[in-house]
């Protein structure tokens, strides 16, 4: 019998190099900030591998210190980097997080000309030459500029042909400019999308109501196959044969929001692709998200593998 080398999640998009001061510091007066890795696609994939699924990342890093410590953060955290093309002559895109003292976060990118943003359809040809089980994507992508946004549209125009399912996050990102076109871009692309990982605070713009059963009969009338609406504190709405029911936050500490939503989304599509019902499935993301809420970094929450894959087998047992 043939082994498959076949990868069960692939995430497209971006990592980029994060810059923040310790401990709230001001940006603007600190001598010291701590280095992260952050992709909202690279999260979900590591939540993901973090329960025992096979995941990739595809992208573009430039060849510079930031690129290899990209690669050496997706490699550590189990995530094949082999769709990982490395740009001679662009750098890896960085970014600087702000917090003030009444908690917002102010966050300012240097990623125009970054080697992630002259992605193009040849990325997304590279990715399907050895289709995964799943692709997941974001509306981060897409708004990084023309290339970026054929190499979405190529990908989701073609996957279904591949027998790869969709998966898509809106991440609707008003500090990338021209908001008005992500939402335009976001429902363009909802015809191919096979599973949508929605924040309730983007359906209004996007669907024009922020009610949950509303959302999902808009969902599914665009062409969505299955929908997940993430609620933040309020937990998650997911589908049923009944309709679609409420499922409460894990979370009882929050020290950092950040890649929650990820979490939630690497954990649901995991317990998905391994035969969960969305009802589990919602269960598991809810339960990853719950970790990395109470840790700061978008990953360091997450649980160890032993943990981690005990959970998806508890998913699915019931």
């Amino acid at each position: 019998m043939a082994v498959t080398r076949q990868l069960d999640i692939v995430g497209f998009g971006e990592a980029m190099a994060l810059f923040q001061p310790f401990d709230g510091a001001d940006l603007r007066t600190t001598a010291q900030v701590g280095v992260h890795v952050a992709g909202a696609e690279l999260n979900l994939c590591a939540a993901a591998a973090r329960v025992g699924l096979r995941t990739g990342f595809c992208s573009r890093v430039g060849a510079d210190p930031l690129g290899a410590r990209v690669l050496d953060h997706a490699r550590s955290l189990g995530v094949s980097i082999e769709l990982v093309a490395v740009d001679a002559r662009r750098p890896t895109g960085l970014f600087l997080k702000d917090v003030q003292p009444d908690g917002v976060r102010r966050v300012h990118y240097y990623r125009k000309g970054s080697a992630a943003s002259a992605m193009n359809g040849d990325d997304a040809a590279r990715l399907l030459a050895d289709p995964p089980r799943l692709v997941a994507v974001s509306g981060i992508t897409s708004a990084l500029g023309d290339g970026p946004r054929t190499a979405v549209r190529t990908l989701l125009q073609r996957a279904r042909a591949a027998a790869t399912l969709v998966a898509f996050d809106p991440n609707l990102r008003p500090a990338l400019g021209d908001l008005d076109g992500q939402i335009a871009e976001a429902r363009a692309l909802l015809p191919y999308v096979d599973v949508l990982l929605l924040g309730l605070d983007e359906a209004e713009p996007l669907f024009g109501t922020s009610d949950p059963e509303s959302i999902f009969q808009t969902a599914t009338a665009a062409g969505v196959r299955e929908t997940v609406l993430k609620a933040g504190p309020d937990g998650c709405y997911h589908a049923t044969d009944a309709g679609i029911a409420h499922q409460p936050t894990a979370a009882s500490t929050v020290v950092d929001a950040v890649g929650a939503g990820d979490a939630f989304g690497g954990g649901y599509l995991a317990a998905r692709l391994r035969g969960a019902t969305p009802a589990r499935a919602a269960w598991l993301g809810s339960r990853l998200a719950a970790g990395v809420v109470a840790a700061h970094g978008d990953t360091d929450g997450l649980p160890d593998p032993e943990t981690a894959q005990a959970l998806l087998h508890d998913a699915l047992a019931r």
